[in-house]
């Protein structure tokens, strides 16, 4: 099948690239640097044939307006030009346990899932977990001077290549609305992740762990994050990813 990826080249993108490649799909990478406007464009010309959209996009900002103002818009922009192409499908990822939240970028997340549930084509939204990959991404966002801030956090991580997996397990179906939930293998604190990345990185660098204030933080250090009992378990734990995988792409 001919599979449209947004979002190829971000932490879960480019795994999903590699998936639908050894699985022998053919793939239409939409990306800016390929000439698509996702935000304000049209895209169908680049959709014809396709089978099946993934939509792994994502912005860096913890703005929910700003946040929000990039989902929906990306939202439109694939379901119109996937409905203009006759695309069958459009898959989208989420996060697991953000029912409520709705603040911050879990509120935009929550906006991005009623953008794709509205839309015109046949959806499935797949949540997962945080990623393992988090914890690197905390070190490196969390830098303030010398010290790296990391928020109180209860987390399930899962490997994004497991993500990645998934993600092109369900668009190889037929849409189902909501997909049963991934989450990783075993419980984590975000604290104790992050003094393991540094520590693999041989790095000196003080960590603080702080509680965010406001809704958002409440959540992540509440355990809320790591979902129910009615889920699909990746299989990877956080320190077989760490020693195996733990560098960045």
């Amino acid at each position: 099948m001919k599979i449209a990826v947004a979002g190829a080249t971000g932490t879960v993108g480019r795994y999903v690239v590699d998936v639908a490649r050894e699985r022998g799909h053919r793939l239409v990478l939409l990306s800016r640097r390929a000439g698509h406007d996702l935000t304000s464009g049209d895209v169908s010309a680049a959709l014809a044939g396709v089978d099946a959209i993934v939509d792994v996009l994502g912005i860096q900002t913890l703005s929910r307006r700003r946040a929000t103002r990039f989902f929906e818009a990306t939202s439109d922009t694939l379901h119109r030009s996937g409905a203009r192409a006759g695309v069958p499908h459009l898959v989208a990822l989420s996060i697991v346990g953000i029912d409520g939240v709705d603040s911050s970028y879990y509120g935009a997340k929550l906006a991005h899932e009623r953008a794709v549930e509205t839309g015109i084509l046949p959806h499935t939204v797949l949540r997962a977990a945080q990623f393992h990959e988090f914890a690197r991404q905390t070190v490196s966002r969390g830098a303030f001077g010398p010290v790296v801030i990391v928020p109180k956090a209860r987390l399930r991580p899962v490997a994004a290549h497991e993500v990645a997996g998934e993600l092109v397990r369900v668009a190889e179906g037929d849409p189902a609305g909501r997909a049963t939930d991934l989450v990783g293998p075993r419980d984590e604190i975000l604290w104790d992740m992050v003094r393991a990345v540094l520590a693999q990185d041989g790095s000196r660098r003080p960590a603080r762990q702080i509680a965010l204030p406001g809704r958002m933080g409440a959540a992540m250090a509440s355990g809320r994050l790591r979902g129910t009992d009615e889920v699909r378990r990746g299989v990877v734990t956080f320190s077989e990813w760490l020693r195996s995988a733990g560098v960045p792409r």
